[in-house]
């Protein structure tokens, strides 16, 4: 943003540097970009800021190209990084303004002034249109039993509100596991015992969600992976030696290490794969519907041998993630993010700094949205972020006392055995707007709306 308010675009290369091509964004560039889903106009990155050189690198490009105003787009982390980098440009006086803006399909970046991050609402339908297309082919075959891992990399938000637009059999809430100290025994005990009663029902067939982060929420193996991510030394991991994996092995506590022997091989290996940028496992490449299916497969083996089942158990594993990650968006999705463009160039025309740019009562319609600006220092806490204690903003988790998850709680018995599907379709964006713009389930009950449902 220059001085007459004018928009320039700088595309990020894939080492996190931003390349040198400075672009107007004049109608005409921006044409081709307009209501599309991804980052393709910009480019995405991971890049984690951390220390005064990588600031201070930060600002030397930044001035290079005569960017006066960075807005940062992301999540709770990327969102981490635009606190500490306008926190660094104040201090030293760079004279470089930084706006960050929510954006995570994983809803996790959500307080009282952040309803919702921009695509959250996009990546939950396009899951729910492809989540009803299974619920309608195991209705039909009766045969299969589908286990969907859902993208969300710790909180439970886009299993929940797919579990409430489309009703399917079991859907495992990550929080829910770790709040009952549920062990990994115990939750394969409980989708066994799902199976057997829908079995009973002459039911051999159904679907389960599984949230991407649940491995982490069982608390023994949350343990383990705690461990794992002391031990492990840089972001490399542990590559493929034999020797070094046992010496990795030998140091876990006693508990984690039962659990760590108890999992298949293919399942240790991936723990002790590459980290993240936070010196992390990387949770998504944890194949838990495929750990789940075989210790199942193993649970329903002993059942049958003891008499408690006589089914039969056919399993389906899928992984629904970057098929909604970038998906064109809802028209909810696509009204929001030209609000939140607009609040972003509000905060940074006034001289404002390390703000996150929000708007509130989006269950309202649009033209009642109220845009705002909050202190993104006021959202920050301590977190364990490779093996040292850092200030980043708080993950929000599923509210087990809310009133979406207690409304799933109400339902989901009778989900279990009823068939009580619901098959949304894809994303509508011609008709009536309350198929059309419609917020999610999870904003309509958290207004304290009711909940209806279009089959």
């Amino acid at each position: 943003l220059d001085a007459d308010c004018r928009l320039y675009g700088f595309r990020g290369g894939p080492d996190g540097v931003i390349d040198n091509n400075a672009v107007l964004l004049t109608p005409d560039v921006i044409a081709p970009y307009r209501n599309t889903g991804g980052f393709d106009m910009i480019g995405s990155g991971r890049t984690k800021l951390a220390t005064e050189k990588q600031f201070a690198k930060a600002v030397e490009t930044c001035k290079a190209l005569g960017i006066e105003a960075l807005v940062i787009i992301g999540g709770d982390d990327s969102n981490t990084n635009a606190c500490t980098l306008a926190e660094y440009c104040l201090r030293t006086g760079a004279g470089i303004q930084v706006i960050g803006c929510p954006k995570t399909i994983d809803g996790d970046l959500k307080n009282e002034w952040v309803e919702t991050s921009f695509g959250f609402d996009t990546a939950s339908k396009v899951y729910g249109e492809l989540i009803g297309n299974i619920l309608r082919d195991a209705d039909s075959a009766k045969k299969y039993w589908h286990f969907i891992k859902l993208m969300g990399r710790s909180a439970s938000h886009i299993a929940l509100e797919c579990a409430l637009a489309t009703h399917p059999n079991l859907t495992l809430v990550s929080e829910e596991v770790q709040a009952m100290r549920m062990s990994l025994g115990d939750v394969v005990d409980l989708i066994a015992m799902a199976i057997v009663e829908r079995s009973n029902a002459g039911k051999n067939f159904g679907v389960c969600l599984i949230p991407e982060g649940l491995i982490e929420f069982i608390p023994e193996v949350g343990k383990l992976i705690s461990e794992l991510n002391e031990l492990v030394d840089d972001s490399d991991g542990v590559k493929d030696s034999e020797e070094e994996e046992r010496r990795v092995a030998q140091k876990l506590s006693a508990p984690s290490a039962e659990v760590f022997d108890s999992l298949p091989a293919d399942i240790q290996q991936q723990l002790l794969m590459d980290r993240d940028s936070h010196g992390n496992v990387k949770v998504s490449q944890i194949e838990t519907d495929k750990l789940l299916i075989h210790m199942v497969r193993e649970k329903l083996e002993q059942m049958a041998c003891d008499g408690t089942y006589s089914g039969t158990f056919t399993p389906q594993p899928h992984f629904f993630g970057y098929e909604g990650r970038c998906a064109p968006p809802s028209n909810f999705d696509a009204n929001y993010c030209y609000a939140l463009g607009y609040t972003t160039v509000a905060l940074i025309a006034t001289g404002k700094s390390g703000y996150l740019a929000c708007v509130r009562s989006l269950t309202s319609p649009p033209a009642q949205w109220l845009p705002a600006g909050v202190p993104l220092a006021s959202l920050m806490n301590i977190e364990r972020r490779n093996k040292k204690d850092v200030p980043v903003i708080e993950k929000a988790l599923v509210n087990l006392e809310g009133r979406p998850f207690r409304t799933f709680k109400a339902s989901r018995n009778a989900w279990l055995l009823e068939d009580d599907y619901i098959y949304p379709g894809p994303i509508q964006y011609f008709g009536p707007p309350e198929i059309c713009d419609g917020v999610t389930k999870t904003m309509q009950l958290e207004s304290g709306e009711d909940c209806a449902h279009q089959a």
